[in-house]
């Protein structure tokens, strides 16, 4: 082994050069905050520093040579980040403040590369261990690659420094757009007043019995999202077939009878309908999965494999009681919980929306659902931020055909955030298609 190989990679010129420039030019800080903390410094004597200039920022100082040196002599920290002469000599090491990105950039790399060997090591570890099942190693292995590939964002122990200026932020931004979403929106009004859209990091449950149209609603959100406003979208459907959900979403996007589209019941003009619609939908970001009996490694492995390779910015699943446990010893409701508290932290680490769906207790079939009637587990309750029902009356008109437009109540039954209520949908069974009752003539 070479010397090289074992010296962790680190580069003090441009740690140096970022000290510099930052003394230099003291707006770059908030340049560099995205991309460095303390602890990324291969040098104690840098890391010190660092932390005394993040400590003057905070402060709302400006920092130069001396408020940086009297920072550390008030912190006693001052002999240990190299003195006086080594702090006066970093200015000298870099002549301007321009290049502060680039220097910046390659401490975070090698920051990088260390942590790629630190976690490498680890996983080598484990998988000489044979007592930790192999799936859940590999899970765990992907985590930390996901961790380390998202070491952009701060993650841990906040403090007030860091988290005022971010809330603030994101007011002045709201205030400046004027706008009732701040979040990923469903394609439903009234039910975007209620939540101002769906936010990163929740958890959202929407319950119904069978054939109330649970499928039909997400695919209506996730054709919103992804067609109308090209944001990247996942579906994981463990129930129905990829090819199933495609004639849903094109008899949707075409606005023709998906019945009529299963039978081959088109004309010319309907061909053409479909085709366009099939050029809309062609270059959409959704991402479809039809797992049946998806293990809840397997489908955790792949919600990080899409956020890293497509940036998908919310996740449906259809549903979670088709969510296999590893632990199949357990009861059923015992398994049921840990995949809700599973699908909870899956959200939080990727930062996204998650939309569950869940079927309901069979005393929910005649009267509206409640937040009790969730099936298997009372811990779903407790795990989701968002909560909602779909509710009707399973009335056929007098021919025995289904009415064209079906008045359906979303009830938003729990929002940790926000208010709750009951939104009007149209449902449209020909289409298998939800739409905005109060757009619908």
């Amino acid at each position: 082994m070479s010397l090289k190989d074992k010296v962790p990679p680190h580069d003090l010129d441009a740690e140096q050069a970022t000290l510099g420039a930052l003394l230099l030019d003291w707006d770059a800080v908030g340049t560099v905050i995205a991309l460095l903390r303390p602890e990324r410094f291969y040098s104690p004597q840098n890391q010190k520093i660092f932390e005394a200039i993040l400590a003057l920022y905070n402060d709302g100082t400006r920092g130069d040579l001396l408020t940086l040196q009297d920072k550390l002599r008030q912190t006693g920290q001052l002999e240990a980040a190299g003195g006086v002469a080594y702090i006066s000599s970093l200015t000298d090491t870099v002549p301007t403040s321009a290049n502060v990105e680039y220097y910046a950039q390659i401490v975070f790399d090698n920051f990088i590369r260390r942590e790629l060997i630190k976690v490498s090591g680890e996983i080598v570890q484990e998988a000489h261990d044979d007592t930790i099942d192999s799936r859940a190693a590999l899970e765990e292995a992907q985590k930390r690659i996901f961790e380390l590939t998202d070491s952009k964002q701060t993650h841990g122990v906040k403090t007030m420094h860091d988290e005022i200026p971010r809330a603030l932020g994101i007011i002045q931004k709201l205030v400046k757009d004027k706008s009732d979403l701040n979040g990923i929106p469903s394609g439903l009004v009234d039910l975007d007043l209620l939540t101002s859209g769906f936010h990163p990091s929740e958890l959202i449950i929407v319950g119904a019995r069978p054939s109330i149209g649970k499928t039909a609603l997400a695919m209506s959100m996730a054709q919103f999202t992804a067609i109308e406003k090209k944001i990247p979208t996942a579906f994981f459907s463990l129930e129905m077939s990829d090819t199933q959900l495609m004639m849903r979403l094109l008899a949707q996007e075409a606005r023709l009878s998906s019945q009529n589209i299963r039978t081959g019941r088109l004309n010319m003009a309907n061909l053409q309908q479909l085709q366009d619609a099939a050029g809309r939908i062609y270059d959409a970001p959704l991402y479809i999965v039809d797992t049946p009996n998806m293990k809840l490694l397997d489908l955790r492995a792949m919600a990080r494999r899409f956020k890293l390779q497509y940036n998908v910015q919310i996740i449906f699943i259809d549903y979670i009681t088709l969510i296999q446990s590893e632990n199949t010893l357990i009861p059923r409701h015992e398994q049921i919980a840990e995949i809700s508290r599973s699908l909870k932290s899956l959200a939080r680490e990727l930062e996204v929306p998650v939309v569950v769906l869940s079927q309901v207790k069979r005393d929910a079939e005649q009267r509206a659902p409640t937040l009790a009637d969730l099936r298997e587990s009372g811990s779903i309750e407790q795990d989701a931020d968002v909560i909602m029902f779909l509710h009707r009356e399973r009335e056929q008109s007098k021919d025995g055909k289904s009415p064209d437009v079906i008045d359906t109540q979303l009830i938003l039954a729990k929002q940790r955030n926000g208010p709750i209520g009951t939104v009007e949908l149209a449902y449209l069974p020909m289409y298998t298609k939800f739409e905005n009752k109060a757009h619908e003539s």
